[in-house]
């Protein structure tokens, strides 16, 4: 059932610049340091393995893929070359720039903290938004000279997306596409374990704070745990026991099980708990809005209100591609349906049968059925 080349694969978990080049591709990698101290690792492709230009600045597209919940930039290089959504964009003529959020395997580094402080955990997907997606796009168009890049996320990679560009005018500029994969902004209508835990989100948050647990990376007792009590009985226990396709859920029709230990292999690669928390709280106030901070008083510190701003995505001018599926648990049709009206610049708008969430980025079928439309749209875009 599972090969050779995966089982090797696995071991290079902590190296992913080796899923490039074991494949013939050229990677370099990059660090960039946020607003707020954080250290960024980038992985770049900047070309395929026919295109052997390797000049610093190009006029090639150029690309930057953000991963989602808890997953790395790994996530689009382990399928084959011909399969994965990094290698095939740089096959197609593009300067292909991978993204890993703070706090996952490959962005574990502060200016002046350390993953043992708990001031290193202290931020959501909010601070992803505001510091790590700008200082990324910044850092890309200063090294390449592009005056503007496409933007490709999948799941929390979109929400990223949405909010940042609802409250920067000046970044919508440096966007000349946002392709959603998986959108997700609202979401209300979410399935799976943290649909059901997010009533009690306020209770988790003060079990974890009193264990001194900030890092959100379950340990196998939970995991078993949340097994035995969500896990559909067709699927294999190991997968059941991995977080991220207990979160996401499992596709068997659109999933190479051969590539499975992969997957596994590489993910969960980590995020914070206050980031689970402000996913359960979005689940019970069904708004697209920030991190509560659990009072009138401490919101009024951080935001100088007593409630959570809200996010407006009215005011996003870039251009955005929507890739989206009916069986998907974590962008749920209902909450996307909520989201596309309040969209402007929708330029097109994929609903792909019978495709869950993990089926943009490991789908047998996503090249044909979802990755030659990106391809195409980009070439449009640059015309």
């Amino acid at each position: 059932m599972f090969d050779f080349q995966s089982a090797e694969e696995i071991m290079k978990r902590c190296h992913q610049t080796q899923l490039i080049t074991s494949k013939g591709y050229p990677c370099e990698n990059h660090y960039v340091t946020t607003e707020d101290g954080f250290i960024l690792n980038l992985q770049r492709i900047p070309h395929g393995k026919r295109n052997t230009d390797k000049e610093g600045k190009t006029t090639k597209p150029v690309v930057l893929v953000q991963h989602g919940l808890l997953a790395s930039s790994t996530c689009f290089l382990e399928n084959l070359a011909n399969e994965s959504l990094g290698f095939i964009l740089a096959d197609a003529g593009m300067d292909v720039w991978l993204g890993n959020s703070r706090g996952n395997f490959y962005s574990r580094k502060h200016k002046t903290l350390k993953p043992s402080d708990k001031e290193f955990w202290a931020w959501s997907w909010d601070e992803m938004a505001k510091y790590d997606m700008p200082a990324n796009i910044e850092y890309i168009l200063g090294l390449t000279g592009a005056k503007q890049i496409t933007y490709i996320g999948h799941s929390q990679g979109t929400e990223m997306a949405f909010a940042r560009l609802s409250e920067d005018a000046e970044l919508n500029k440096m966007i000349n596409l946002f392709v959603a994969l998986a959108p997700v902004a609202n979401v209300g209508n979410i399935k799976g374990p943290v649909k059901v835990f997010a009533p009690y989100s306020k209770d988790i948050e003060a079990f974890f704070d009193t264990l001194g647990i900030f890092e959100f990376l379950p340990d196998t007792k939970v995991n078993q745990w949340l097994a035995k009590n969500f896990c559909d009985k067709e699927i294999p226990e190991f997968l059941c026991e991995n977080v991220l396709f207990l979160l996401c859920g499992f596709d068997y029709k659109e999933t190479n099980m051969s590539r499975v230990p992969v997957y596994v292999g590489h993910n969960p690669a980590g995020t914070s708990v206050q980031n689970i928390l402000h996913y359960a709280q979005s689940v019970n106030s069904g708004l697209f809005q920030k991190f509560d901070y659990g009072s009138a008083e401490e919101n009024m510190r951080h935001y100088n209100q007593t409630t959570p701003p809200l996010y407006d995505v009215k005011k996003i001018e870039t251009p955005i591609a929507l890739f989206t599926g009916p069986e998907d648990w974590l962008a749920d049709p209902t909450d996307v349906s909520k989201l596309r009206p309040l969209l402007k610049n929708i330029i097109y708008d994929k609903d792909i049968p019978e495709w869950n969430h993990l089926d943009f980025i490991w789908g047998m079928n996503a090249p044909q059925a979802c990755y030659k439309d990106i391809i195409s749209l980009i070439g449009r875009i640059q015309q």
